[in-house]
């Protein structure tokens, strides 16, 4: 007796429905794997073992679907306000912590750093940076332009670590030689995290300085 034949991935029926956040977390699996741009719909309908048509009774389309993960991967950011610890720390942790996320997913986090609604008011990160240059002593009417500045600092720096020219630029010599140098070897990793402390401890450096001389107006 000829046995029965599976049907094709993808065509069978699930034994579990689909949810916004399976589809979502399976999504974030993809492109970590293989990138922002290699994810489609009928490729994450096969991860999910469901009909691409499906999906869409969930997601209207891509880019509401990176909208969604970029929220799942987003809810990973734990790092909560020390009232105990002097905000210097706070603001260091929270770009710590927010360096640890870029890592984590460096694919889907260099495709949302290009679209200008990255960051939402209601985000972890957002939340905890408000929260701490309140603490600081930053004027109420400051602390938006202050939080968006310092946005723009970490992930500018955390675009050049993750596409490499951060590691290129620590390795260039002060002065070309000629036309023939070689190339020189990429900067190891302990020397990128050193480069990540040493812009953080400027940046805390800078906003202290500026509110010391705000104090003394």
């Amino acid at each position: 007796m000829e046995s029965a034949r599976k049907a094709p991935r993808g065509t069978r029926k699930r034994d579990t429905p689909l949810t916004e956040e399976g589809i979502y977390a399976a999504a974030l699996r993809l492109i970590d794997a293989d990138g922002v741009k290699a994810l489609t719909m009928r490729k994450l309908a096969a991860e999910l073992d469901a009909n691409p048509m499906s999906l869409y009774h969930h997601v209207p389309n891509k880019d509401a679907l990176l909208k969604g993960v970029a929220r799942l991967a987003g809810s990973e950011f734990r790092t909560a306000e020390r009232n105990d610890l002097p905000w210097q720390e706070n603001v260091r942790q929270l770009a710590l912590d927010f360096r640890s996320l870029a890592h984590r997913h460096p694919n889907l986090v260099t495709h949302v750093f290009t679209r200008p609604d990255f960051i939402q008011p209601d985000d972890p990160f957002w939340r905890g940076l408000t929260g701490a240059l309140g603490a600081a002593g930053v004027p109420e009417r400051e602390i938006p332009r202050v939080s968006a500045v310092l946005c723009a600092v970490f992930s500018g720096l955390l675009v050049a670590e993750l596409n490499g020219a951060l590691r290129r630029w620590m390795s260039l010599s002060p002065m070309p030689t000629g036309p023939d140098e070689a190339e020189p070897p990429a900067a190891a990793e302990a020397d990128v995290d050193a480069m990540f402390g040493i812009a953080l401890d400027a940046t805390i450096a800078g906003l202290e300085s500026q509110l010391a001389d705000t104090r003394r107006r």
